[in-house]
Formats: C-alpha cells, sequence, structure tokens
C-alpha cells in the first residue's frame, strides 16, 4: 500500500463504490457487525478516498489518528454520557477506515507487504491498548474496588491471545483447493444464526459498547458479559486450533 502522491483517480464515486461491491472478500466466519455495517461503511470510505486520490497508507494514518484520539478519551477524560458517545463513534469510525484502507488498495491495485505490515501492526496496537485503556480509565474514576481492576487485565490477555492465533492459523494451515484455484469459498456452509454469534468477539460492535461508558454499573456489567463471551469463545478456538493442528500433523504430506 505504498503511498505514490494524492491524484485524483478517473471515474467518479458511484464508479468507485460499483467496482468495490464487485471486489469484496468473502463474508463467510465474519460477524455481523463487520458484514452489515462495517464493511458497506468501508467501502464508502475507499470509494471516497479514490476519488480525492487518497493512499491506502493515509487512510491507514487517519484510521490510527481516529482510534488512537478514542483510545486516549477512554483513558484520561472522567466518563460521562457524552464522553461514551465520542469514545464509541471514534473508535467505529477508526474501524470503519480500518476496512477502507485494504478495499482501497484493491481498488488501486497497489496491494504490498508493506502495506499489509502496517494495517496489522496498527490493528495490534489497537486491540492490545483498548483494554488497558479501560484499566487506566478504571484506576482513574472507578469502580471503587480494584478487584475490578482484573477484569480488563483478564480481557487483555484474551484479546492479545485471540489476535495472535487469528493471526498465525492461516499461516499454518494448508489454503483449501478451492481457495487456491479461485480464491473463493463458494459452495461452504454456515449456520444462518452464526453471524450474530460473533457479534460480542467483533472489535466494531465492541466499540459501541462504550456508548455506556458513563453509566456506571450498566458499563461494567454489559463489559463483563462481553468479557466472558470472549473468553469462552478464546477457550473453544483453543481446542479447535490444537485439534486441526495434531490432525495436520498426523496426515501424510501433500506431494507435490
Amino acid at each position: 500500500m505504498a503511498a505514490t502522491g494524492a491524484e485524483r483517480a478517473p471515474g467518479g464515486f458511484r464508479t468507485h463504490l460499483a467496482a468495490l461491491a464487485r471486489a469484496q472478500k468473502p463474508s463467510l466466519n465474519t460477524a455481523a457487525y463487520a458484514r452489515l455495517v462495517n464493511r458497506p461503511a468501508g467501502r464508502v470510505a475507499a470509494a471516497a478516498a479514490h476519488t480525492i486520490g487518497a493512499t491506502p497508507n493515509q487512510v491507514t494514518a487517519l484510521s490510527a489518528t481516529l482510534s488512537a484520539a478514542g483510545l486516549a478519551v477512554l483513558a484520561l477524560v472522567d466518563p460521562r454520557w457524552w464522553t461514551g458517545v465520542v469514545v464509541a463513534v471514534l473508535l467505529a469510525a477508526g474501524y470503519a477506515l480500518d476496512a477502507a484502507d485494504g478495499q482501497l488498495a484493491r481498488l488501486r491495485g497497489e496491494g504490498s507487504r508493506s502495506g499489509e505490515w502496517l494495517d496489522h501492526t496498527i490493528d495490534c496496537f489497537k486491540t492490545a491498548i483498548l483494554h488497558l485503556a479501560v484499566l487506566v480509565s478504571w484506576y482513574r474514576f472507578g469502580p471503587a474496588t480494584d478487584g475490578w481492576l482484573l477484569v480488563p487485565l483478564g480481557f487483555e490477555v484474551v484479546a492479545v491471545v485471540t489476535y495472535f492465533g487469528l493471526i498465525l492459523m492461516p499461516t499454518l494451515r494448508p489454503a483449501p483447493p478451492e481457495v487456491i484455484s479461485t480464491g473463493s469459498t463458494t459452495g461452504a456452509q454456515e449456520h444462518p444464526l452464526r453471524k450474530w454469534a460473533l457479534l460480542p468477539m467483533d472489535y466494531g460492535a465492541q466499540c459501541w459498547m462504550f456508548v455506556l461508558l458513563g453509566f456506571g454499573v450498566v458499563f461494567q456489567a454489559v463489559y463483563v458479559l462481553v468479557f466472558a463471551c470472549n473468553a469462552a469463545a478464546l477457550a473453544i478456538a483453543l481446542r479447535k486450533w490444537w485439534r486441526e493442528l495434531r490432525a495436520l500433523d498426523a496426515s501424510p504430506p501433500v506431494s507435490s
């Protein structure tokens, strides 16, 4: 995603939006928020960025800036109803632009290893800092008991290990034959409720729980519930990943 200077791209916003609609990644195993909200929002942002000649790296930088601003407000400002709205909007906007930079790179035909590294590195920082920001907020402004501070610490561990596993596993498993030949997952089956069950684990959906930030025990209860869902999902994923890799270890090597 190397920046090459801002030049207006040929064609208009609608043309770019239509081109992006034809070049979407498979939605299998993604949460409803990513499918129905974040990717469409990212598509609009990518089309707008391409229209004005912005580069993917510039979109990535703006995404990082919005996310950093939201995390700073979360950690440093006394929780009120309006600070929760500000945090949620900034984090969700940053996440939408995180979906836009990759789409913009595909639209411009400028995908690169350096751009992918930058995108994932910022995602890693964002994942690691989110629950540390909650920890700082709770330490400075409440809840009153120190035992509550263990919750964001636990969520931090769960979030980082989950992110690591999601990044590592595709490098350890062989690509299915249909993906190798066509780049798609056409024909794969998914339970219709799965995308809704995945909502508590979706970063974008988590962004909006901060709307409740200024409502004390209500936010705490929702945060603990989301943490419990993520911890349970990680436990299930770890067992699944281990069994999958053990099966691959036991299978005969594929001859080239």
